[in-house]
């Protein structure tokens, strides 16, 4: 008996200018919420190679616009590059990924849905496409998380019989003292057999800087087993503008054809909104916000120096900013009124930029920024 094989594209392989890494996992993953309704949208400018099997095609310019909106139970990414190829040729890709939650059911459970459409395509004709979606059921605390779900998946590739799969996916996710950590395991019935991809990966912010490092697995009998790592660097030269390095390899594509490969890229990213800032996530420093009590609420106390407007918001207002009230001497003062429980918050200075509190213990929103956690004992 034959083994089947993946299908390939003709020509056989599109150029894939730039493997973007999301630098953080999606609010689905963490089991976080964003703090408040955010939108964010980007432009980079770079090159890159990329090393296959049927040679190597380098990019001498390669621009790559990316926008993104997050609100408590929804997050929705779209991204796409646009590649020059040797030969006056031109290639395109296009992602897009729709998360959508419901409000905790019981004791952190939720339902969460996920929908991810992709494509490729070159000047000289050759196109592909995939889209898959999943149905999972979520279990997260602050610090730690996991999910179990599974859906459909299918591909397409110019003049050739489209695939349809199942895929099955399984992870956890967790933060410690230094990275974010996230496992998954995603078994998948292919047309003929299974395959299964076992990925890890993990994501550190320090200062200026956000580095993700990513391994993948993938093990089946019949289809043959491989692995594949990646490593992307951003460094902030300003609230609004990184350079990026990544390089590393990643598996072939079984829906779009698209072979294995390795590449390596380097730009720089503009983005439309500052970077949200965060705390020395050190384990000293994370001890929840708890409130002090006044009658029948609660109050909580910042110092801000040199700014002009101090707002709070939260998962127990749906995230909207409610201004607080200065004491004067850089003290900024508020109440609240909540019953027993673990919250999350954020504080938003000068009406642009999200803050949580130096000695707050933190958890990361799903976009690259941080949110504090409030206990009300």
């Amino acid at each position: 008996m034959t083994a089947p094989a993946f299908p390939q594209p003709s020509p056989p392989a599109s150029f894939v200018a730039v493997k973007r890494f999301w630098l953080v996992l999606l609010a689905a993953g963490l089991g976080v919420r964003p703090a408040a309704a955010q939108a964010q949208a980007s432009f980079g400018l770079g090159a890159g190679t990329v090393r296959y099997g049927g040679g190597t095609s380098f990019s001498s310019a390669t621009f790559s616009p990316a926008a993104g909106f997050a609100s408590p139970n929804l997050v929705a990414d779209v991204s796409g590059s646009f590649a020059s190829l040797p030969g006056a040729a031109w290639s395109s890709q296009g992602r897009g990924d729709v998360w959508i939650a419901s409000a905790p059911l019981l004791h952190g459970w939720r339902l969460g849905m996920e929908g991810v459409v992709a494509g490729t395509s070159r000047t000289d004709g050759a196109w592909t496409a995939a889209a898959q979606g999943i149905g999972e059921l979520l279990w997260s605390r602050p610090r730690w998380g996991m999910g179990l779900g599974a859906g459909p998946a299918g591909g397409w590739i110019a003049n050739d019989t489209p695939v349809a799969a199942l895929r099955v996916r399984a992870r956890a996710w967790w933060r410690t003292s230094g990275p974010d950590f996230q496992l998954s395991i995603e078994p998948t019935h292919f047309p003929g057999a299974w395959f299964t991809d076992a990925s890890v990966g993990a994501v550190l912010e320090r200062g200026p800087a956000i580095a993700s490092i990513w391994t993948t697995v993938r093990l089946s009998g019949v289809y043959g087993s491989s692995g594949a790592g990646s490593a992307f660097v951003q460094w902030f030269v300003t609230p609004t503008i990184a350079f990026e390095l990544g390089g590393g390899s990643y598996l072939r594509d079984p829906y779009q054809g698209l072979p294995r490969a390795g590449f390596v890229t380097v730009g720089v990213r503009l983005h439309t909104a500052a970077r949200t800032r965060s705390v020395d996530p050190s384990p000293a420093k994370w001890s929840p916000l708890v409130p002090q009590p006044r009658g029948d609420s609660l109050v909580v106390r910042f110092r801000f120096d040199s700014v002009r407007a101090v707002s709070i918001a939260g998962d127990w207002n749906q995230w909207q900013p409610v201004p607080l009230r200065s004491l004067g001497a850089s003290l900024w003062e508020g109440t609240l009124a909540l019953k027993r429980g673990l919250y999350h918050f954020n504080v938003l200075v000068d009406g642009t930029d999200w803050v949580v509190p130096n000695g707050v213990a933190t958890v990361p929103d799903g976009l690259g920024g941080m949110v504090g956690v409030l206990l009300v004992p």
